[in-house]
This record gives structure tokens, C-alpha cells and sequence, in this order.
């Protein structure tokens, strides 16, 4: 019962001044966050990357209705590429973007010319670009942008999400040569109309799109903390190259996990960073009962 009314409260603006005038505790925040800026988000990459882990890097915010806001939001991701490269990290680093904060919601083709911005930017550094997927009302505009940013940058990936019932036909759709598909089991609250509702049914749907994308051209990238996922993940990658797949997982989730896997597979951390953090900590909230317990234990343990 808690974790759809958690999944409002990431969209409520209430509950949003609510739990960000908290005084929680900045460990509280940073179990899920690598910091609330660009330095601060180096330092972790730096210390993932010792230790062989890749990174893809989340510049935080969503939902902005804001042409200046959008704008910053392409900036901080130039800014990001230009420090990577100036730091050594760029090659083999990834960027989520979520498309809502570069002025999806916005007239006109916004959102498709910052994305192309970003992934300009990218590819000369010698980085590449995920698209994150959000709430199912954004499905259809982001593959939209999708195809018209592969036909200049045709390594951009894109997450797709398990739960959604249209999300079988999508993945036939995309697994082409090349093609890198993020697949993740979904952590938006939507109706059952259009999302498969308990925990059984959103895992044999993420199965099922397992082995679409092991079975086609593309790169799969299987976004999943769940233990019995991952061992049916490497037994549908049998005979395939270690190259053409690889694991991803949050920052500050099983990362005992991420290093064991980093030994013999090419591992990825989703690495979210910056000050707009409410929406995405209260999705980590959601996801686990275990994640909740640490946020309430905070404040007797101060």
C-alpha cells in the first residue's frame, strides 16, 4: 500500500516543499545521491571508475514547464561532457536524460533541439546519450525523439519500462543492429489500463522482454538489482560477446553486487547528481520496503 501513495507524492508539489524543508540528515540524501553539483559528482565517478565500474551521469530535474529551466538543464550536460573530458573519464561514460526537463511539455520541437545539443556534445567527447522514460503519457514523444535523433547520433539508447502493457511490441521495434535498449521494470504509479499492477506480472513481462533484446542485433542493458533477474539475464546472454550487454544498477543500491558483477561483466552505475532530488528519492522510497526503513530510521539516529 505504501508504494503508490510514495509514487503520488513524487508528483505532488505539497509533499515536495514538505519533505525538501525536512531537516534530514545529508546521508539520508546522498544513500541515492552523489551530491547536489558537478564536483561532487566527479569524486564519486572517479572513485566508481577506480574500481571498474562505468557510470552514466543523471542530471536531476523533470517535469519543468520553464524555457530558462529547460536551457539550464541542456547546459549542466555540456558542462558535464566538457569536465569528463577534461578529467579522463569520458570514454566509455554514459548521460540519462530525461527529456521532460529539456521542455518536452513545452511547444515546438524544444526538447528534440536540446537533446540534439546534448548529443552533439556527447559524441565529441566521446561519450553517449540514454534517453530516460517516464510516466506512460511520455512514451509515444520520447521514441518519437528517439528516431529522429538516431539518424545523426544512432548510438542513443533509450530505457524502456517492463510494467507498461504496450512495452513487448515496443521492444520488437528496437532491437535492431546497434540499438541499446535500457530495461527497467518501471517506477512511475500508473493505471492498469495500461500497466500490469503486481510485483509476478511486471517480472514475467521484464523476462519475456529479456529475451526479445538478447535475441536480436541491439545492446541490451539490464537495468535490475533483483538477484534472480540477473542470473536469468546471464543465462539468456549465453553465446553472446561479454561486449554486447551489460548490467546497470542505481548508485547506493547492492554495491557489493555491482563490484562482484564489474569482475566478469561490463557493469554500469546509474549515477543521479544535483539539487532537484525530490522526485527521484521518492521513487528509490517507493521501489523498496528496505529503502523507507533507512529514511525513517534517520531521524532517531541523528
Amino acid at each position: 500500500m505504501l508504494s503508490p501513495l510514495l509514487l503520488a507524492a513524487a508528483r505532488s508539489r505539497r509533499m515536495r516543499g514538505l519533505v525538501t524543508s525536512m531537516p534530514l540528515t545529508r546521508g539520508v540524501v546522498d544513500r541515492f545521491v552523489a551530491g547536489e553539483d558537478l564536483d561532487a559528482a566527479l569524486g564519486t565517478v572517479r572513485g566508481l571508475d577506480a574500481g571498474g565500474l562505468r557510470v552514466t551521469l543523471d542530471h536531476l530535474g523533470e517535469d519543468t514547464k520553464d524555457r530558462g529551466q529547460a536551457e539550464a538543464t541542456r547546459d549542466a550536460y555540456l558542462e558535464l561532457f566538457a569536465a569528463f573530458a577534461e578529467q579522463g573519464l569520458a570514454g566509455g561514460a554514459d548521460a540519462s536524460v530525461k527529456l521532460s526537463a529539456l521542455g518536452q511539455a513545452l511547444p515546438g520541437d524544444l526538447a528534440l533541439d536540446h537533446a540534439r545539443d546534448i548529443c552533439a556534445a556527447a559524441g565529441r567527447v566521446g561519450m553517449t546519450v540514454t534517453l530516460d522514460m517516464e510516466d506512460h503519457t511520455t512514451v509515444d514523444s520520447t521514441l518519437e525523439i528517439l528516431g529522429k535523433l538516431r539518424v545523426d547520433f544512432p548510438w542513443v539508447g533509450v530505457a524502456i519500462q517492463a510494467m507498461l502493457r504496450r512495452t513487448d511490441g515496443d521492444l520488437r521495434d528496437l532491437v535492431g543492429d546497434g540499438s541499446r535498449v535500457r530495461l527497467v521494470k518501471g517506477a512511475y504509479a500508473e493505471p492498469e489500463s495500461v500497466a500490469h499492477q503486481s510485483k509476478r506480472d511486471v517480472d514475467r513481462a521484464y523476462v519475456r522482454g529479456l529475451r526479445t533484446l538478447m535475441r536480436g542485433d541491439g545492446y541490451p542493458m539490464v537495468g535490475s538489482h533483483d538477484p534472480r533477474i540477473i542470473e536469468i539475464a546471464l543465462a539468456l546472454a549465453a553465446g553472446r560477446s561479454p561486449s554486447s550487454y551489460e548490467f546497470q544498477m542505481l548508485y547506493g543500491i547492492r554495491t557489493a553486487e555491482q563490484r562482484r558483477l564489474a569482475e566478469a561483466h561490463q557493469m554500469r552505475v546509474y549515477v543521479p547528481y544535483g539539487a532537484d532530488w525530490y522526485g527521484y528519492f521518492m521513487r528509490r522510497l517507493a521501489e523498496r520496503p528496505a529503502n523507507l526503513v533507512f529514511f525513517l530510521r534517520s531521524f532517531v539516529s541523528r
